[in-house]
């Protein structure tokens, strides 16, 4: 009888439900992921995988902002939130009252937004319609360096797209396995029923 209601305890009846949990949440948050973020980061981050309802996540902003444990910083002309000293404090202090897999959730989804945003800086792609067929052109950069200068074909758009969606997905993945195979690739040695057939 235990394990029946253990096992219907899904990650979302452990979401924080009231604006002081939300608002410990975002400050340990924002505190482990150590860098500015913007409105709109922050919202798609906390309420695109259903851990915060957007409407505490908007009070819970405007309470931090209010408090002093968050504030806007305009950096480079964008507009940024940034955890306070005092934010800081409340993080470590206070962390231990939201939900530990809520807490990994955020976070996790915060690393995920991030790399995504890093992979549409340094991977671009370029879609060409030939004659019969498409070439989809993948450049991989790291800052200035370019790492890989890849064309491949496809028989048509929808499979050129479909390759382009696979590699986005995890590029560093990618380029590692084609120097994986690169590296692992020998010389091709005909067997000798092969050399009689010809």
């Amino acid at each position: 009888m235990e394990n029946r209601y253990i096992n219907s305890v899904t990650p979302e009846i452990l979401n924080p439900t009231d604006q002081y949990e939300v608002k410990i949440l975002l400050a340990y948050f924002l505190h482990q992921i150590d860098r500015p973020v913007t409105p709109n980061q922050l919202t798609e981050i906390a309420t695109g995988d259903g851990i915060v309802n957007y409407f505490l996540l908007s009070e819970a902003v405007n309470e931090m902002l209010s408090a002093g444990t968050l504030e806007l910083k305009e950096i480079e002309g964008t507009s940024y939130y940034v955890l306070t000293e005092k934010g800081k404090e409340g993080a470590l202090s206070f962390k231990k009252l939201v939900n530990k897999s809520v807490r990994d959730r955020i976070y996790a989804a915060g690393l995920r937004f991030f790399a995504k945003l890093k992979n549409q800086r340094d991977v671009t792609f370029e879609i060409t319609e030939l004659e019969k067929g498409y070439l989809l052109h993948c450049k991989c950069m790291d800052n200035e360096l370019e790492l890989m200068d890849l064309t491949l074909f496809a028989p048509d758009k929808g499979q050129a797209e479909y390759l382009q969606s696979k590699i986005m997905q995890n590029p560093t993945d990618f380029y590692c396995k084609v120097m994986d195979y690169i590296i692992e690739n020998e010389e091709y040695v005909p067997s000798v029923s092969e050399l009689e057939e010809n």
